[in-house]
C-alpha cells in the first residue's frame, strides 16, 4: 500500500508517520504535532486522525520515531468517543501482562528501531466501517543548547498529499527571545509565506500549515512538495550568566556566561588503525583529522597516537600548533593506513601517559582544558582483551582529571564497554554511523567540545536547604551551550535560594552569586497560557532520572540496585517510559486484539499496540434515550422513559457481582410550558460494588470516589488514571470517563457541557456499557434486563403519521408491539452532537418491551 511518511525533530525531538492519505477507503486527514516549549523544556503532544470511509473495517498504522533522549508520558487512543490510555508499569510487570495477551491469541508484537537519534512506536489498528480513531501521543525532553542556539529541526517528507497538515510550536522564555528564525529546504517562493513566524520579548510561535493545493508540486499533481529539513533556531536574552527560577517548592538554574575568552586545549586523538578499518572509514576518519586540524587554534597542544597490533606515536609528546607543526601533522594524517588487530588498551594507555607527562612536567599552561577522544570500529584482541580490566586501568590512570570521549564507529564496536568508560571518566560515548557523511559526524563532534571557555565548574547550594539535587560540577564548559541544574526544597514553603558560582578561566577565577525568590519568577511568567502545569518539577524529574541512568549504567553491585530502585520510583510516579519501565496499552476484553507494550532500551525502543474494533454496547443518554444493540439482527431497538426531574432509576442491578448502577433525572432549567413534554437528563450517576464497599457518584460538575469510609474527589477538568484494589477510574478531561470495578463490566461515562448562560439547558450524562458479558445472568434493571440474549421479528411495515418513519409490528417476547423507525443519538463518536442511530422506537417508556411497567424501577436513591 502507498504509505505516507512524515518525520520531524525538535532538537532531538524527531518522530515519523507513516499513513495512507487514502488507502482502501482509509482516510488520515489530519495530522499534527503541537509542541509548547517553556524554560527549554518541551511537551510534545503529536494527534493523528483517521477515519474508514468504507464498507468494511480496515487497518491503520500510526508510527512515531522519537529521540532516544525523550521520554513517553501519555500515549492514547480514541474509538468511537472513548479514549483508551496507557498504563506506565515496572517493566517486567508490564511484560507479563503483554504476553498474557499474546497467549490468548491475540494479535501482538514488538518492532525494535535503531537510528541515529531515534526510537519508534508503532500501532496498528482495524476501523470499523464509518468510524474514527484518534492517536495522541505526548513525550517531554529538555533542550540541550549547542553552538549558541536551541534548534528545531524537522524532517518533512509526506509522499502524498495530507488535507490537515500542522506544524505548530509556541516557545516561552522568561529571560526573553532574542532571535527566531525558520527556514526549509523545500521552501518555495509561494511556500515561503506558510511559515507564520512571530517573537516578542518572552514569546514565540511558528506555524506551519500549507493547503492541499500549496503542497502539490505542480497545478495538477498529487505529489507532494513538503520533502526536506524544515529548521527553526532561538536562544535567550542573557544579561546575566545565569537564570534561576523557583516554582512551588521546586527551582532550575541555567547557567551559560557569555564573553568569556577561550581557554587553550590539550587534545590527544586516540585512533583506531586496525584491519576493519579499512576502507571508507579510515578514508572518513582522515578527512575528517584533516578538517579537524584547520579548527586547532595556534594556543593548543595536541598528538595523534593511532592503534591497530601496535601502538604509533606522531609525537613522543603534546605538540603546540605553530602553522609548521599543524602542516607537519596534516601530512601525518595523510599518511593513516591500517593495519592488523585492535590493541585498544594499548592506545589508550599511551595516549594517557603523554597527557600525564604534560601536565607533570608544566609543559602546558596550567589554566588550559586537556581531553582525550577515543575512536574505534571493532573489539580490543590485542594486549589487554577484557573490557573491565580496561576499564579499570583507564579509570585510575586519567584520575578524574581529564573528560574522555568514546566514539565507536559503525555497528560492530560494544557500545556498552565504551559507554560506561566514557561516564565513568566525566566524558560520553557517540556512535559514528557508517554513511556518506561519516566525516561530518566527526567533525560535528570535536566542534561541540572544541571551545572550552571554563573548567572546574561548581555551583554551590545551600546543604540544609536543598535535596534531590541534580549534578552540580562540570569539568568543562563549553561556548555557546548550557549548564542546567535542578533541585527541590527541604521546605517546600521556602521561596528564596542563593547561589555561589565558581569556575576557573583562561585568565581567572569567575566567582559571583545569584539570588531568586519565587515572587520574582512569578511576575516573569505571568503568561500562564504558554506554561504546562507543575513543569519544573518535571524538568526536575527528567534531569534526575536521566543523570540517574547514566550513573547506573557504569554501576554494579549494591550502588548499581539502588539506583534502579531510585529510577524506577521515579519513572513510575511521573509516568515517564524509561529503560526499568514500558507502557502498557489495553482496551477491554471483548475487544478481539487488547494489548500492547512499550519498551524503552539504552539504544532503542521496542513499542507495538494493536486493536481491534467490534461492537455497539447498550447505552442510555439524552432525554434519557434507551438503544439496545442486537448484534445478530444487525439491528437496535430503542425507547425513552419519562418521569420527572429528581426520581432516580434502577439502570443495572446483579446480585451476584453486588454492582448496581441508578441515575437521577434532572430537568431544564425552567419547565416547559407544555407539562407533558417535560424535558428530563441524567444529572447524576451512582455506581456501587456492594461486596467491595466501593461507591462512585457522577455528576456533571465532579466524580466522588468513596470506598469505606475514605472519599475521593477528582473535577471534570482533571485528567486522571487511577488504580486501587477493585477499581479503574480513566478521567479524560472535560470528555468522559471509563469505570471498571472488580472483574465485573466497565463503563463509560459521557459529559455533555452545554453554554454556560443558556437560558434553558443544563449539563447532563449519558452511560455505556462495556463488557457488560461479565454480569451475571441475574442481572436486571431499565439496561441490565438486555444484557442477555434477546430476538425479535419485524412484520407489516407500513407508512406512519411522519412519512419518514415507517410504523411497523414486532414479535418480542410473545407479544405484538407497534413500534415506530426511527434514530436516536449514540454520543460516543461525537459528544456535542451525537451521530443518528437506526432503530425500531418502543412507544409509551418502553411498554411491552421492558419487563413489568417503568415505575417499577424507581428508586428511593442512588445508592
Amino acid at each position: 500500500a502507498s504509505l505516507l511518511w512524515w518525520q520531524c525533530f525538535v532538537k532531538g525531538l524527531f518522530f515519523s508517520f507513516f499513513n495512507p492519505q487514502v488507502v482502501n477507503g482509509i482516510e488520515i486527514y489530519s495530522m499534527k504535532i503541537d509542541s509548547k516549549v517553556t524554560s527549554r523544556f518541551a511537551r510534545n503532544v503529536i494527534t493523528s486522525r483517521a477515519v474508514n470511509r468504507g464498507n468494511v473495517h480496515k487497518e491503520v498504522f500510526f508510527d512515531v520515531e522519537l529521540p532516544k533522549t525523550a521520554f513517553i508520558t501519555n500515549f492514547s487512543m480514541t474509538i468511537d468517543g472513548v479514549t483508551y490510555p496507557g498504563y506506565i508499569k515496572e517493566k517486567e510487570a508490564a511484560k507479563q501482562e503483554y504476553e498474557k495477551a499474546v497467549s490468548k491469541g491475540q494479535t501482538a508484537g514488538l518492532v525494535k528501531a535503531s537510528g541515529r537519534k531515534t526510537e519508534k512506536f508503532t500501532v496498528s489498528v482495524n476501523i470499523a466501517a464509518a468510524s474514527k480513531v484518534t492517536f495522541e501521543l505526548t513525550y517531554e525532553e529538555l533542550l540541550k543548547r549547542q553552538f549558541g542556539k536551541y534548534e528545531m529541526f524537522i524532517k518533512v517528507k509526506p509522499k502524498q498529499l495530507v488535507k490537515d497538515f500542522e506544524i505548530d510550536i509556541s516557545i516561552f522564555e522568561p529571560q526573553g527571545i532574542t532571535e527566531l528564525e525558520a527556514e526549509g529546504t523545500f521552501i518555495t517562493n509561494d511556500l515561503q509565506n506558510v511559515i507564520k513566524k512571530t517573537f516578542s520579548d518572552k514569546k514565540g510561535h511558528i506555524s506551519f500549515k500549507p493547503t492541499l493545493d500549496q503542497q502539490r508540486t505542480c497545478a495538477n499533481c498529487s505529489q507532494s512538495l513538503l520533502d526536506g529539513d524544515f529548521t527553526v533556531k532561538y536562544d535567550v536574552k542573557r544579561t546575566t550568566p545565569d537564570n534561576l527560577q523557583i516554582v512551588n517548592g521546586y527551582f532550575v538554574h541555567f547557567f551559560a556566561p557569555t564573553n568569556l575568552p577561550q581557554l587553550p586545549k590539550n587534545i590527544i586523538f586516540v585512533i583506531d588503525i586496525s584491519g576493519s578499518m579499512s576502507g571508507r572509514e579510515i578514508e572518513q576518519t582522515r578527512e575528517a583529522l584533516l578538517k579537524i586540524l584547520d579548527d586547532i587554534r595556534d594556543d593548543d597542544f595536541f598528538n595523534f597516537i593511532l592503534f591497530g597490533s601496535d601502538v604509533h606515536t606522531w609525537k613522543e609528546k603534546l605538540i603546540k600548533a605553530t602553522p609548521e607543526n599543524l602542516d607537519e601533522a596534516r601530512k601525518f594524517v595523510r599518511g593513516i593506513d591500517t593495519e592488523g588487530m585492535t590493541n585498544l588498551y594499548g592506545g589508550m594507555m599511551k595516549g594517557i601517559e603523554i597527557l600525564n607527562a604534560a601536565h607533570e612536567e608544566k609543559f602546558v599552561p596550567k589554566r588550559s582544558a586537556s581531553i582525550i577522544i577515543m575512536l574505534t570500529d571493532g573489539q580490543p584482541n590485542v594486549g589487554i582483551s577484557n573490557t573491565e580490566d580496561i576499564r579499570t586501568h583507564v579509570k585510575k590512570a586519567i584520575e578524574g582529571k581529564y573528560p574522555l570521549y568514546n566514539l565507536g564507529f559503525g555497528y560492530g564496536v560494544d557500545y556498552g564497554f565504551l559507554e560506561k568508560m566514557a561516564l565513568e571518566n566525566k566524558g560520553l560515548a557517540r556512535r559514528i554511523y557508517p554513511d556518506s557523511d561519516s566525516a561530518l559526524q566527526l567533525q560535528g563532534f570535536y566542534d561541540e567540545v572544541s571551545n572550552p571557555m571554563l573548567m572546574d565548574v561548581e555551583l554551590h547550594y545551600p546543604e540544609n536547604e536543598i535535596s534531590g539535587l541534580t549534578k552540580n560540577s562540570f569539568k568543562h564548559f563549553y561556548d555557546g551551550s548550557e549548564i542546567v541544574v535542578a533541585g527541590r526544597f527541604a521546605d517546600i514553603n521556602q521561596n528564596s535560594l542563593t547561589v555561589d558560582v565558581k569556575g576557573e578561566g583562561a585568565n581567572d577565577v569567575l566567582s559571583f552569586t545569584t539570588q531568586q525568590d519565587a515572587e520574582q519568577t512569578a511576575k516573569a511568567f505571568q503568561e500562564q497560557e504558554y506554561i504546562f502545569g507543575d513543569y519544573i518539577e518535571r524538568l526536575w524529574a527528567y534531569l534526575t532520572i536521566e543523570q540517574l541512568l547514566e550513573k547506573r549504567t557504569a554501576a554494579t553491585g549494591e550502588e548499581k540496585e539502588n539506583l534502579t530502585a531510585e529510577v524506577l520510583d521515579l519513572s513510575l510516579k511521573y509516568k515517564f517510559v524509561t529503560p526499568l519501565t514500558s507502557m502498557v496499552v489495553t482496551k477491554p476484553e471483548d475487544y478481539d486484539n487488547q494489548a500492547g507494550i512499550a519498551d524503552k532500551t539504552t539504544e532503542g525502543i521496542d513499542i507495538f499496540t494493536t486493536f481491534a474494533f467490534l461492537q455497539t454496547h447498550c447505552l442510555v443518554d439524552g432525554d434519557p434515550h434507551f438503544i439496545i444493540s442486537v448484534p445478530q439482527k444487525e439491528d437496535a431497538i430503542c425507547f425513552n422513559i419519562n418521569e420527572k426531574p429528581g426520581d432516580v432509576l434502577s439502570l443495572i442491578n446483579d446480585p451476584v457481582t453486588g454492582i448496581t448502577v441508578n441515575g437521577e433525572l434532572i430537568g431544564d432549567k425552567r419547565a416547559n410550558s407544555d407539562a407533558n413534554s417535560q424535558n428530563t437528563y441524567f444529572g447524576k450517576l451512582g455506581i456501587a460494588n456492594k461486596y467491595l464497599n466501593l461507591k462512585v457518584t457522577v455528576t456533571s460538575e465532579k466524580i466522588t470516589i468513596q470506598n469505606g469510609n475514605e472519599k475521593t474527589a477528582f473535577t471534570w477538568l482533571d485528567s486522571v488514571t487511577l488504580q486501587q484494589e477493585g477499581l479503574t477510574l480513566i478521567i479524560n478531561k472535560e470528555k468522559n470517563l471509563v469505570l471498571s470495578m472488580g472483574d465485573g463490566a466497565s463503563f463509560v461515562i459521557v459529559l455533555h457541557q452545554v453554554w454556560k448562560k443558556h437560558p434553558l439547558h443544563q449539563d447532563f450524562l449519558g452511560l455505556y456499557t462495556l463488557k457488560s458479558h461479565k454480569l451475571s445472568e441475574q442481572t436486571h434493571g431499565l439496561l441490565g434486563q438486555f444484557f442477555h440474549p434477546i430476538d425479535f421479528t419485524i412484520l407489516e411495515i407500513h407508512p406512519g403519521s411522519d412519512p419518514k418513519k415507517p410504523d411497523a409490528t414486532m414479535i418480542i417476547k410473545n407479544k405484538e408491539l407497534t413500534v415506530t423507525r426511527g434514530w436516536q443519538k449514540d454520543y460516543r463518536k461525537d459528544p456535542k452532537h451525537g451521530i443518528d442511530i437506526p432503530c425500531w422506537f418502543v412507544h409509551n417508556n418502553g411498554a411491552g418491551l421492558v419487563d413489568g411497567v417503568h415505575t417499577d424501577y424507581l428508586v428511593s436513591s442512588l445508592f
